[in-house]
């Protein structure tokens, strides 16, 4: 009997029969071979449906949520600091707007099916729509930030975070100011935000496109493949400088002398020293657009001075950022980890940011061409996530899954319809209350339902108690009971709860 996987084999099969234009007969063998195992499969096929989420998915517990509810909390606590704005876009776009955006990425674009008349595509990224959303409004001033799910058709690696459907946090400003000082602020954000979830030590590195453009003008790389050498040199932090090299040589077709020039320079990386140093390089100094870049990577790094975090900003001649809009400073954040004692360099864990300046991507939106620069930042939360979730295993902290402040519970029998009316006082006075949906629960059973899921109060309606106006109210934690009027008791939970 044919299984799925074999089925699978056919089609390969019959799929390069069809691109090596094999003979007529031969195809059509293969294909009524494909048929018969369909048929064999048939409704054997339907029975061994798999109750899974697709390839590169996945769902989210409530005790994930709650991790993940706490990581966007910090991040958007940041992003209003700073004063952004919030919009939204559809998460699917005519395929046209995503088209030639993303350079060698591209392909990486999920295209959906023709709903009649229209061709679209799922949203790469956010900052594309971003784009066409200032383009189409004539917006030419914005601070805003945006967080979304974002698709592509990636090779999933879900241990290290990388789906093909995952969020992006996104902040960006738009419009015309005075150099590096925006630029420094998205840098900032970065910081703020990567401190205040105290992942561990980061470092951000930190290049400009023309830098990197002049170096490829200066080691003899030809206009035409400056984008695609640049695709190859972002690989540098996965893949080591030999088998970059090769790429560029072998499959790209790069002079060895020309990539062996660029090699000098993508090892190298500082902060203020370097750039000096670069400023006074007899070959790069006398290309026009990486002095312009240097310049402005001497300002970016004194704004960075003052702001008082130079010490994790990294000038990186290596970093590349393989994206086809970014024209200016780009810079991407890794977390870092000391091998041993003995090694100074530290070691990258992965990117868990990453952002640039894009002044051209709004001009091609727009019919008059007009162009609104702009700079932004992306984090990257399903890693971040990732780390945290694997944080929270190691610390076994326990996670509370819900909010609710007080249960609300019965000490004898026949006491529902009293516990039903407290509850909805406490509803209406603004407390998350919960009760157990039972006539008649045991007592230690309510108790053992907060144990469970850490609802830091309980409050006891009984017989006693409505007769004085009060409820027992009890800490969870310390067994302490004491009695409040009914009428102070929303007032009383709040107290308590607003010190836990």
């Amino acid at each position: 009997m044919a299984d799925e996987a074999a089925v699978r084999e056919q089609a390969d099969a019959v799929r390069r029969l069809k691109q090596e234009k094999a003979e007529p007969d031969e195809i059509a063998k293969e294909v009524a071979k494909l048929l018969e195992m369909k048929a064999q499969l048939g409704d054997e096929g339907k029975a061994k449906f798999v109750l899974k989420t697709p390839k590169g998915t996945r769902d989210y517990s409530p005790k994930q949520m709650a991790i993940r509810e706490r990581v966007f909390s910090t991040i958007v606590t940041c992003f209003k600091r700073h004063g952004a704005e919030v919009i939204d876009t559809p998460v699917f776009e005519l395929k046209e707007t995503l088209t030639g955006k993303y350079g060698e990425d591209s392909k990486l674009i999920y295209d959906l099916k023709d709903q009649g008349g229209e061709l679209l595509s799922l949203r790469y990224d956010l900052t594309v729509p971003f784009a066409r959303y200032l383009a189409m409004n004539k917006i030419s001033t914005m601070k805003r930030y945006h967080i979304a799910k974002v698709y592509r058709r990636d090779s999933p690696a879900t241990s290290r975070g990388r789906y093909r459907e995952f969020y992006q946090c996104d902040f960006d400003i738009a419009g015309q100011f005075d150099p590096m000082i925006p630029d420094a602020e998205c840098l900032k954000i970065v910081h703020e935000i990567l401190s205040e979830l105290q992942l561990g030590d980061f470092l951000i590195k930190v290049n400009d496109r023309r830098i990197l453009d002049g170096m490829f003008a200066v080691c003899g790389v030809p206009d035409s493949k400056f984008r695609t050498i640049c695709s190859s040199v972002d690989k540098l932090d996965k893949m080591p400088w030999e088998d970059v090299r090769s790429e560029m040589v072998g499959e790209k077709g790069l002079s060895p002398e020309a990539a062996d020039r660029i090699g000098e320079y993508v090892r190298l990386h500082g902060g203020l020293d370097l750039i000096e140093q670069l400023l006074q390089d007899p070959t790069l100094s006398q290309n026009k657009l990486a002095k312009e870049g240097l310049g402005d990577m001497k300002l970016l790094f004194e704004y960075l001075t003052l702001f008082g975090i130079t010490r994790q900003i990294c000038f990186d001649l290596s970093l590349a950022r393989g994206l086809d809009y970014y024209t200016g400073v780009i810079f991407e954040a890794v977390l870092v980890q000391q091998e041993n004692e003995h090694v100074e360099e530290p070691v990258s864990v992965g990117s868990v940011a990453g952002g640039g300046r894009y002044d051209g991507l709004v001009g091609m939106f727009d019919p008059k061409g007009r162009k609104v620069p702009c700079v932004g930042v992306s984090i990257g939360i399903e890693r971040i996530f990732s780390i945290m979730e694997q944080k929270v295993e190691a610390s076994a902290e326990k996670i509370r899954t819900t909010e609710t402040q007080v249960l609300v519970a019965s000490a004898q029998k026949k006491l529902l319809e009293e516990r039903l009316k407290l509850i909805s006082e406490l509803w209406d006075a603004g407390i998350k209350a919960e009760m157990l949906y039972k006539k008649n629960p045991k007592l230690l059973n309510q108790l053992q339902y907060c144990e469970d899921t850490g609802v830091p109060l309980v409050a006891i309606v009984g017989e006693q108690e409505l007769k004085d106006g009060v409820v027992k109210l009890r800490v969870v934690a310390t067994r302490e009971e004491v009695d409040v009027r009914r009428e102070n008791l929303a007032d009383e939970i709040k107290t308590r709860t607003s010190q836990s």
